[in-house]
């Protein structure tokens, strides 16, 4: 069994090729996807050739982590039934390629259990899935605050501010740099850093993967406040340790989300707590991913680029 996949050689060195696939076992799922997103962040380092070594890397691979299909094959002891609709975190199933993500591919083979039940009529929205568990991840939990400062009006900031709103907290306030960034707020406030003067935030979330922030975020907080590392970050981080210290400053790294944060999230969208709507500015058929790749990375007009692969061919 074939699919077409997008297939990352190298740095920027990427196209749609012809992948075999592993044969699909009693507790594997055949999913056709109809779309997937493009992740400007960790998909973006492999891309450029700046990511640091990470389990599992090497090249050729097959990006993608962010994917949503129906199941066209199911194994006997999978639990699925032809014709559900499921969000794919990616898959491993390409012989000749790494599957570190996996998900950008017209046609992937996963164990059962990696995949959530989605209702069909989230349409292209449910590849966005993976980055609202991702927020949601960051936030939920025991001891810790939701925020009232974002840093980076991203999809990934959108989020964030919306589901603080949804959990019923003050509406957080955002900054944004990038003008073209700083409108769709909904409930929030979004403001260039150099417009707000507030020093006393108790939580700060930087969805901008700007590691050089940290000394300007320490002089934003409260005492006692902390500082939420929601982006992901190439170079070791560093900061001046006094005023830290002055703040008894508290930093926290926010992880992947695990199935629990997704299956939370699912609930959210569906009853309407949680929006999707507004974050997908760009699609693409998947046959012109290399186009639609380097404008996920190089636009910034571009909060996130969606593939359709029901035009791979």
């Amino acid at each position: 069994m074939k699919t077409h996949a997008v297939l990352l050689r190298g740095p920027k060195d990427l196209a749609l090729s012809e992948l075999t696939l592993t044969e699909p076992g009693p507790n594997d799922l055949v999913i056709d996807i109809h779309h997937s997103g493009i992740s400007t962040g960790t998909e973006k380092l492999f891309w450029s050739g700046e990511m640091p070594p990470f389990p599992g890397m090497g090249y050729p691979l097959v990006p993608g982590y962010e994917a949503a299909g129906e199941v066209v094959e199911a194994g006997a002891d999978s639990g699925f039934r032809v014709g559900e609709h499921v969000f794919v975190p990616g898959a491993n199933c390409y012989d000749g390629a790494f599957g570190l993500f996996g998900g950008a591919a017209a046609r992937v083979v996963t164990d059962a259990t990696r995949v959530t039940r989605i209702d069909s009529g989230h349409g292209a929205e449910a590849a966005l899935l993976a980055l609202a568990a991702t927020a949601r991840h960051a936030m939920a939990g025991l001891n810790k605050s939701v925020p009232d400062l974002i840093v980076g009006h991203g999809v990934l900031g959108r989020l964030l501010a919306r589901l603080t709103i949804a959990a019923g907290a003050p509406a957080p306030t955002v900054w944004e740099i990038d003008e073209s960034r700083a409108s769709g707020a909904q409930g929030y406030e979004v403001l260039h850093p150099d417009a707000d003067e507030r020093r006393d935030y108790q939580a700060i979330y930087d969805a901008s993967g700007n590691g050089a922030l940290l000394n300007d975020l320490v002089g934003r907080i409260a005492r006692g406040g902390e500082i939420v590392l929601a982006g992901f970050y190439t170079q070791p981080l560093q900061f001046a340790f006094p005023p830290a210290f002055m703040k008894e400053a508290r930093f926290r790294v926010a992880a992947e989300w695990d199935r629990d944060d997704l299956t939370a999230t699912r609930a959210l969208v569906e009853n309407g707590a949680l929006s999707l709507g507004g974050l997908i500015t760009h699609e693409a058929a998947a046959r012109d991913a290399s186009r639609a790749y380097r404008t996920a990375f190089e636009d910034a007009s571009c909060l996130k680029m969606i593939l359709d692969w029901e035009k791979a061919a």
